[in-house]
C-alpha cells in the first residue's frame, strides 16, 4: 500500500488508518538514529529543499536530519539572504527552484494557508512545517507516536492541551490526530485564549487546570505565543504562571502518573516550571527524538514508497557494515533502546531505562534488534 498523498499539509486531511501508517512506518527508522553511522540510502538522488519563512530550530534541524540520514541532498534557503527578502512572491521562489529540478519543499510560513497555496502550484512533494495558526502536522504526529511509546496506545487516551489554544497550529493538529486515533480531547487555559465553537468538534473545556490535571493522563503544554496576539489577552505572564502553571505542587495532586509535553520552545516559569520541564513525568526529550523519525517516515512515504516496505528499507537497503554499529568497541556507551510502557507506566520505564545504563557493563545493548523483534515488542 502506498501513501494516497502527494502532500502532508495537515492531519485533518488524513484518516485514521493514513495516521497510523506514518506512525507505524516510524517505528523502524527509530533505530536508525542509534547508530554509529546513521544513514541508509533510501532517498539517495532526491533534492529537498528546506524553506522556512519563519524562525525555526527543532523543527528545521529535525527535517535536516532526517533528510540527511535517508541520504537526500538538502538545501537550506534563508528568507533574510535570498530573493525572498528582495520581495520576490512564494510561488516565484518555488518555481525558480522547480526549474532546478527539486523533489521535496519542506516549508514553514506565517500565513495559514501558504504550504497548499504552493503544493496546488509546483509538482514537487510539499510538506507543511508549520503555517500561521494553522496546523504543523508532523509535530502532531510526533506527539501521537510519543504518547503511543509510553502508554501503549492513544484510542480512550485522555488528553489535555493547556495554553495558548487559540494561536496554537500545534494545539490543531494534536486535536485532529487525536480524535482520529479515538483519543479524549481536552484544552484548558484563559477564557481568551479558547477559540469559540472548539467543542463543536467534541473537545471538552476545562475552565480550571486543577480539574484537568485530575482527569488527564497527558497533558501537553503549549507556550503562550505573544507573536502572534493582537492585544492583551490576559493580565501578565505572571498572573497566567499563577492560575495555569504546570506545577509539582499541582501534579501532586493527581489521582495518576501523568505524562508531559511541550512542543518547545518552553517558557520556563510560565506555562512550566523548570522542576516539572525536568522532571519524571516529562517526555519532553522523547518527542524531539521522534521527531527525526516521524519525519524520516513522511519522506519516505512522500517519495512513493510502500507503507509496508519500511522495515525492509532499514533492514534489507542499509549500507553501515555489520562492525560499524553500536555494539563495535570504541563507540562510547550504548545508549538504551525505548520500549512502550503499560498505560501509567512512563515514570517506571525511565527508571528502568536509567538501570540499564548501569547494568549493562561489558555487554551490547545499544543495538535496536531485528525486525521481527521490534514486531514482537510493539504488540
Amino acid at each position: 500500500m502506498r501513501f494516497a498523498h502527494k502532500d502532508l499539509l495537515g492531519l485533518e486531511d488524513l484518516t485514521r488508518g493514513e495516521i497510523t501508517a506514518v506512525l507505524d512506518t516510524s517505528e523502524p527508522f527509530k533505530e536508525i538514529s542509534e547508530r554509529r553511522i546513521k544513514k541508509v540510502p533510501v532517498l539517495r538522488g532526491k533534492t529537498i529543499v528546506n524553506l522556512f519563512y519563519e524562525p525555526s530550530t527543532r523543527t528545521r534541524v529535525s527535517f535536516e536530519f532526517a533528510e540527511k540520514r535517508l541520504s537526500a541532498d538538502t538545501v537550506n534557503i534563508s528568507t533574510t539572504m535570498s530573493s525572498i527578502a528582495k520581495g520576490e512572491t512564494l510561488v516565484d521562489t518555488a518555481r525558480n527552484l522547480e526549474a532546478m529540478r527539486i523533489d521535496m519543499v519542506v516549508i514553514r510560513h506565517g500565513a495559514s494557508g501558504a504550504p497548499r497555496f504552493l503544493a496546488e502550484r509546483i509538482p514537487s512533494n510539499v510538506i507543511n512545517a508549520g503555517d500561521g495558526s494553522h496546523e504543523h502536522p508532523t509535530q502532531g504526529l510526533l506527539d501521537l507516536l510519543t504518547i503511543r511509546d509510553f502508554l501503549g496506545r492513544i484510542e480512550g487516551v485522555r488528553v489535555v492541551l493547556v495554553g495558548d489554544i487559540l494561536h496554537s497550529r500545534v494545539a490543531r493538529s494534536n486535536i485532529w490526530g487525536l480524535l482520529k486515533l479515538g483519543a479524549e480531547v481536552g484544552v484548558c487555559g484563559p477564557p481568551s485564549l479558547i477559540p469559540p465553537e472548539i467543542e463543536g468538534l467534541g473537545v471538552r473545556v476545562y475552565r480550571h487546570v486543577e480539574d484537568a490535571i485530575a482527569e488527564a493522563d497527558v497533558l501537553n503544554v503549549l507556550r503562550i505565543q505573544l507573536e502572534r496576539q493582537k492585544a492583551n489577552l490576559f493580565p501578565s505572564l505572571r498572573e497566567y504562571n499563577r492560575i495555569f502553571g504546570i506545577s509539582n505542587a499541582r501534579l501532586s495532586r493527581a489521582p495518576r502518573d501523568i505524562l508531559i509535553l511541550h512542543p518547545g520552545p518552553m517558557n520556563r516559569g510560565v506555562e512550566i516550571d523548570s522542576d516539572v520541564a525536568d522532571g519524571e513525568h516529562a517526555v519532553i526529550l522523547d518527542q524531539v527524538t521522534n521527531g527525526v523519525a516521524v519525519r524520516m517516515a513522511v519522506l519516505y512515504l512522500l517519495a512513493g514508497f510502500d507503507v509496508t516496505r519500511a522495515r525492509e528499507a532499514k533492514e534489507g537497503l542499509e549500507f553501515e557494515p555489520e562492525a560499524a554499529r553500536g555494539s563495535a568497541k570504541g563507540s562510547g556507551t550504548p545508549r538504551p533502546s525505548r520500549q512502550p510502557g503499560p498505560a501509567g507506566g512512563a515514570a517506571e520505564a525511565r527508571a528502568g531505562e536509567r538501570g540499564r545504563d548501569t547494568a549493562a557493563k561489558g555487554g551490547d545493548r545499544g543495538e535496536v534488534g531485528s525486525g521481527a523483534e521490534l514486531e514482537e515488542a510493539r504488540t
